[in-house]
């Protein structure tokens, strides 16, 4: 229902930071065809349609759905995001190479999804994740929203256990670690 307040909050809890956070997935794309779980406000889309990917994208939430077609429609795409659960997708069989999503609430972890995931990859396809990323700068405020991601449980400290299930599903997995500016995200590739 807050859904207007997506891109405030996020801008405050990151510093401004999710803006370069989220595109940090790009380079791990190597098909053309790509399904976003939990799309929000539209950002990646509209990033993978000015990358020429061939992108659908699904979210639970209707309000999330009207704010990415309004801002792929704004761009000039045709928007290619429905309203859905990931628990349940709505496409065939290796339909996708990749199945992207960025700061993705515990449905990510739903043995559900993960079956879900690994039915629509094609073979050799991957499910690619952002799943938390730390504030590592040395100013005050950096410092401060870092505390206070971490007290939140916003950017908790990472277990390799989270990848289990993964693991069990069938996924080879692998965790990578890259430094934006004055942070770090962790990314998680689990390939089929």
């Amino acid at each position: 229902q807050f859904a207007w307040s997506y891109d405030f909050v996020a801008g405050i809890v990151s510093l401004g930071m999710w803006q370069h956070w989220v595109p940090s997935i790009l380079p791990h794309l190597s098909g053309r065809d790509i399904l976003e779980l939990g799309h929000g406000p539209g950002h990646l889309q509209l990033t993978l349609r000015e990358n020429n990917y061939n992108t659908i994208g699904i979210d639970e939430s209707g309000q999330m759905v009207r704010l990415a077609s309004a801002r792929l429609y704004k761009a000039g795409y045709d928007p290619q995001v429905i309203r859905g659960l990931s628990q349940l997708l709505p496409f065939e069989d290796e339909t996708f190479h990749h199945v992207v999503s960025t700061f993705p609430t515990e449905y990510i972890y739903r043995l559900e999804t993960i079956a879900e995931t690994f039915r629509v990859l094609t073979p050799g396809g991957s499910l690619i994740i952002l799943p938390v990323a730390w504030l590592t700068g040395d100013h005050r405020l950096e410092h401060f929203m870092s505390w206070v991601n971490r007290i939140t449980g916003q950017a908790p400290e990472w277990d390799d256990r989270y990848l289990e299930p993964y693991s069990k599903a069938g996924f080879r997995t692998q965790t990578l670690k890259m430094e934006i500016r004055s942070s770090i995200v962790l990314i998680i590739i689990a390939t089929k």
